[in-house]
């Protein structure tokens, strides 16, 4: 008979000769070599949890839903949305930097992901070391808005009402260190004006209490308030992108408005354990690029306002490193402490 591995074999003369004894070395190193490959191409085998660190229907939750549910049925497994709020999304984020870096445990948060690290120094991570980026998911403004009670009709009247009153007009946010605190800082900062931040668990919760008129403004993103905004109960008075949005195209932007410097850029994207095989991380953005490609993914992603952003892994997190140390200044310059 003959040995698989190598080892020894009979021949004529009745006598055993030892043969193929580099075989079993052999396959070892092509294994070695393809292992990764192989992971990749076998990934994933199981469920594959998605952790939003912020409250369910927030614009990064919907976003990430509309995304992941495409992108499972590419996958062939499971996706498994799960919000973990809570400390400006900072305690979703630690338990996906602390996961087994296989692939199974995705973060999809927003742009507030490159301001966490200026608002809690004492984080039990790091945003740049712990993470690898694998692809943004889009870019979407936010919007000053108002109860029509309050009798704003453009962003100027707001402006106007709190120079005359510093300190007295709130602006309600989804906590410390989100997207939308850190709009509301930089129209605060360029407009000059006194307003109190008020946090709440999620943009949805803000968002409650201008339409109920407790709170006076807030800056939310586009596809949150858009259902508001067209029936009435809320009035959008600018964007704070550098276009205007085309889900609001009659509403100007703030730079239009005179408020130079006021934009943010609200990206959502996904993000893994900085020790994930690159071969998952690379398949993982592929297949979330094509699952954005889809007609019905970009006609959702549209009505919410979102823009698309292409970028590779590396350009990714290049950004989030950039946008991190751009923050920082940005957030000391203004004086901004956490609460």
């Amino acid at each position: 008979m003959y040995f698989i591995f190598g080892g020894l074999r009979p021949y004529a003369g009745g006598e055993e000769e030892e043969v193929m004894r580099p075989t079993c070395l052999m396959v070892l190193a092509i294994l070695g070599l393809t292992g990764a490959e192989a992971t990749a191409q076998v990934w994933p085998t199981r469920p594959i949890r998605a952790i939003v660190p912020f409250s369910a229907g927030s614009n990064t939750d919907i976003v990430a839903r509309v995304v992941v549910d495409r992108l499972a049925g590419q996958l062939g497994q499971s996706i498994v949305v799960e919000n973990r709020v809570g400390a400006g999304g900072t305690i979703g984020a630690a338990a996906v930097a602390k996961s087994d870096p296989d692939g199974y445990t995705i973060l999809i948060i927003s742009a507030a992901h490159t301001v966490i690290p200026s608002f809690y120094p004492n984080l039990t991570y790091d945003p740049a070391r712990d993470f690898s980026a694998v692809i943004p998911l889009g870019n979407a403004p936010n919007v000053v808005v108002v109860s029509p009670s309050r009798g704003f009709k453009t962003v100027n009247d707001l402006v106007v009402a709190a120079r005359a009153k510093p300190g007295t007009l709130n602006v309600s946010g989804g906590g410390v260190g989100t997207g939308n605190h850190m709009s509301a800082e930089r129209f605060r900062t360029s407009a000059g004006i006194d307003v109190l931040y008020v946090p709440f668990k999620g943009g949805p919760e803000a968002m409650s209490e201008v339409l109920a008129g407790r709170l006076d403004f807030s800056l939310l993103p586009v596809g949150l308030v858009l259902p508001h905004v067209r029936d009435g109960t809320l009035l959008a008075l600018a964007v704070n992108s550098p276009q205007r949005s085309s889900a609001l195209p009659e509403v100007p932007t703030l730079a239009e408005c005179g408020f130079i410097d006021a934009d943010y850029e609200l990206w959502a994207g996904m993000f893994v354990p900085a020790r994930t095989p690159r071969e998952i991380v690379d398949k993982l953005h592929r297949e979330t690029r094509k699952a954005l490609q889809a007609p019905h993914v970009q006609e959702k992603l549209t009505t919410l306002g979102v823009e698309p952003m292409a970028m590779t892994p590396a350009q990714f997190d290049a950004r989030v490193k950039r946008e991190i140390g751009i923050n920082a200044a940005l957030i000391k310059a203004a004086g901004i402490k956490a609460n």
